[in-house]
Parts: C-alpha cells; structure tokens; sequence
C-alpha cells in the first residue's frame, strides 16, 4: 500500500526531530567525556568538545587511584544489587494478594496503600523514626526505607490480574500452594514487568544520596554519589587529587570532576540496554490491564 505524501513527510520530520533529540542528549555525555581525557588547556577551551585534542589521562589516574571513590562504588553496588533484588522480591509477595480477587477487603487494603503516595510523615518525623529503629549509620538504612515503592507495586498487581485465573486453578488442583504459585507461576510470567521495575529501583538506588546525606556518617559506608557532590558541587576534594603540588589539581579540576562524573554514570548506563527491550512492554502492560 503506497502512502500518501503527507505520510512520508511526517515520517522525515518524525525521524529528523528522533535525531536531532538523540543528538541532544548524548552530547553532554560525549562532551563529558572528551573533557575527561582532555589536558587542562584543552577542557577549557570554548566550543565543541567531541574528542580531546590534547589528551591527558591525569584526572583518570587520579580519580581511580583514590580510595574513597571505591568504597562508595562498593557501598553502591552493593546498595543497587541487594535493594533491587529485595524491594522486587517484596513488592511481588505484596501485589499478588491484592490481585487476586478472593482476598477479604482487598480495596480497603489497596486504598490504604495508595494513601501513602499522597501522605507522607515529613522529614523530620521521618528521621526520628530511622533513629528510632536503630538504622542510623548503617547499611540497612539505604534498603530498608524505599523497600516498598507504591507506584511500582501497583503496576505489577495489575500485570498479575491479567495472568489467567486458570493456571493458578490448575495449580491449586495439583496440590500447589499460594508461594508455590508465586515463584513458579505468576513470577516467570512477569518477566516483562518485573525488569522494568527492577531497572526503576537499580537506577533510584544508583542515584541516591539525600539519604545518606541524611543518615550516614561513617566514611566507609558513604556511596559513590555523595563522593561525587563533593567534588562536583562543593569541590571539597579536589585538593586532595594532587600527587606532588596542589597546584597540579587545581589546574586539572575540569577533568577531575568530568572523570568523576563519568565513573558515576558509566556503570548504569551499561547496564540500562540489557533490560531496555522489556521497559516498554512492562510499563504498557502493567499500566493498561487489570
């Protein structure tokens, strides 16, 4: 079927614009990490930055060489892996009861758990609670809190409503209980969903650091995104990338904060296109059914 010629000029103006916005955005990236690899002279050049000019691999020598910047890369692996793994595992067990249309009161139970995205205690209320509960200055404190995210939690309770209500029958018949069903069933099933949240909570763990700004003072549980405020932002550990002088650092300070920079965002960025091809299919179809 041939298209008519107002198609195909939406068409070009469709994958022009997809172009120029994909242009858009990666270019702070490319510029940042041109500007990473670049000598001083050359990061503050005015103008385009798409590769170095001159190239200097002193602000990546620093960078990985200091200590602090890999105990928040281990504090923050750690954080993504067991804070993902733990918040899907949760909310998986929390939304397949509220599927499941035989649960006594199950919108009351839902409507009281929706109340929480709207209404919250505050800040302050909320400190005295982690104090309370004995999390201050500890791990637990960066899984515990944000275990359950409403929202996601809801999304994946409508994507278990559209699984049949005839397998989890059949399963019953042979004997199977509501766990068994969970794991071995539905879980499988969702596979779809349960990447696209987990993908939510990896990249909300990776980027966190108001919490541990909050809540942590020990240097050794600090994770890589309140290292990289200060260098960033308050530029309160520059001073400490110089091998011999200060002056050494102070002069690669552009590059010091592009590599930083970099070191954050690279990791999750590599990550992203492996669970990319699910993102839409698991918001689509946990959003639309039910």
């Amino acid at each position: 079927m041939r298209q008519g010629k107002g198609s195909t000029l939406f068409q070009i103006f469709l994958i022009t614009f997809m172009v120029i916005l994909c242009i858009i955005m990666l270019y702070p990236f490319v510029h940042m990490l041109s500007i990473s690899f670049s000598s001083p002279a050359e990061s503050l050049r005015l103008g385009i930055h798409l590769y170095p000019k001159q190239v200097s691999l002193y602000a990546w020598e620093r960078v990985l060489g200091k200590t602090d910047i890999w105990i928040g890369f281990g504090n923050t692996v750690f954080r993504t892996v067991v804070g993902t793994v733990c918040s899907v595992l949760f909310m998986s067990m929390g939304a397949y009861p509220l599927s499941r249309r035989y649960l006594p009161h199950r919108n009351v139970f839902t409507l009281l758990i929706v109340f929480t995205m709207f209404f919250g205690g505050g800040l302050i209320p909320t400190y005295f609670l982690i104090k309370n509960l004995g999390l201050l200055d500890t791990r637990a404190v960066y899984i515990l809190p944000g275990l359950v995210s409403t929202f996601s939690m809801l999304i994946l309770r409508n994507f278990f409503q559209a699984i049949p209500d005839e397998l989890e029958d059949s399963a019953k018949i042979d004997g199977a209980n509501d766990l068994r069903i969970l794991f071995q069933i539905v879980l499988p099933l969702s596979l779809p969903v349960l990447a696209t949240l987990s993908l939510w909570s990896a990249v909300g763990h990776w980027n966190a650091w108001f919490d541990a700004v909050l809540y942590i003072q020990d240097p050794n549980k600090q994770v890589l995104t309140t290292f990289l405020r200060r260098v960033v932002i308050t530029g309160e550990d520059l001073s400490m990338y110089a091998s011999n002088t200060t002056n050494t650092a102070l002069g690669y300070q552009e590059p010091i904060k592009a590599a930083t920079l970099m070191f954050t965002a690279l990791p999750i960025i590599i990550v992203y296109p492996f669970l990319q091809k699910y993102f839409v299919k698991g918001t689509m179809v946990g959003s639309l059914k039910g």
